[in-house]
């Protein structure tokens, strides 16, 4: 393991060059801490009690095409089917959102809005657009198009098998 970027010793390719001794972060860091710092924001957004972003996410598939499936919300979505499964749970609990069985496959639950669930997508979607509006502020019109462009590219990449 090359802990080259950990130490400051500046790595050939290193993505953020420092000052001798100044920790340096990874890729893979800068998008924990990226992630990290936009899951707080939102929750700051959203309110209390507010949905999470994956769970915003859901809604919003749902809602875009009522009777989903769970494995059609998670392609919908690119949760992954496990987490598809526990958002989805949670969010019947809670009111939001209701399951019941298909008439085709007994198995298989068709996912529809409460009337509860749309009112919170409407409010919810509104202050994650004000979120999103006011972080991408912080870049130009460029820099915005070459971040979207670059995180599709890496989540587009993460498909295919290492």
């Amino acid at each position: 393991m090359d802990l080259r970027y950990l130490t400051g010793n500046k790595a050939k390719n290193s993505i953020m060059p420092r000052d001798e001794g100044e920790l340096q972060l990874s890729l893979v860091d800068l998008l924990h801490r990226a992630n990290q710092v936009v899951n707080q924001k939102f929750a700051g957004s959203v309110g209390q009690g507010g949905p999470t972003p994956r769970q915003l996410a859901v809604l919003a598939s749902v809602a875009a095409s009522d009777g989903l499936s769970q494995t059609q919300i998670s392609e919908a979505t690119g949760v992954d089917r496990a987490t598809t499964a526990e958002v989805v749970g949670r969010l019947t609990r809670s009111g939001l959102i209701r399951r019941r069985r298909t008439r085709r496959d007994a198995r298989t639950y068709a996912v529809t809005l409460t009337d509860e669930g749309r009112e919170v997508l409407r409010t919810s979607s509104e202050a994650a657009a004000q979120l999103e509006a006011r972080l991408l502020s912080l870049l130009t019109s460029d820099e915005q198009g070459q971040l979207s462009r670059l995180l599709k590219r890496l989540v587009a990449d993460s498909s295919h098998k290492d």
